[in-house]
């Protein structure tokens, strides 16, 4: 099994977001275990900015050749940042997920609702079935 990075400064969902809480800044993008999964990514919609995302909810699709996927917020909150360089070329997603292939940055309603996503540890058991 090919070893990926689950960074432990990171949330995790089971659905392969990962959330990065800096004060009130939450930097949302998808994991690289995800990426792995998609193959090659063609197509990243992302909401706009001023937007409100509610945590759970779908804010965005990826498209890869193999599928189309939802993405789903781990937080609530605002857009205030969203990554105009990726949209522009998505496939940039795979070379650095976690630094440049970030997605969206939301001003948070509420810091403590990224205690419910999983830890790095937490993540990893799910995903590699440990």
């Amino acid at each position: 099994m090919s070893s990926f990075e689950y960074p432990q400064d990171l949330r995790y969902l089971d659905t392969h977001e990962y959330v990065r809480l800096d004060g009130e800044i939450a930097t949302i993008g998808i994991t690289e275990f995800a990426v792995d999964q998609l193959g090659d990514v063609v197509f990243l919609e992302l909401p706009d900015i001023g937007d409100l995302l509610t945590k759970g909810d779908t804010f965005g699709s990826i498209e890869s050749v193999k599928a189309v996927e939802d993405l789903n917020a781990p937080v609530t909150g605002t857009v205030v940042e969203r990554n105009e360089a990726l949209i522009e070329s998505p496939e940039a997603v795979a070379d650095d997920p976690y630094g440049e292939g970030w997605f969206l940055k939301l001003r948070v309603n509420d810091p403590d609702e990224v205690n419910d996503a999983l830890t790095a540890d937490e993540y990893r058991a799910a995903v590699e079935g440990d």
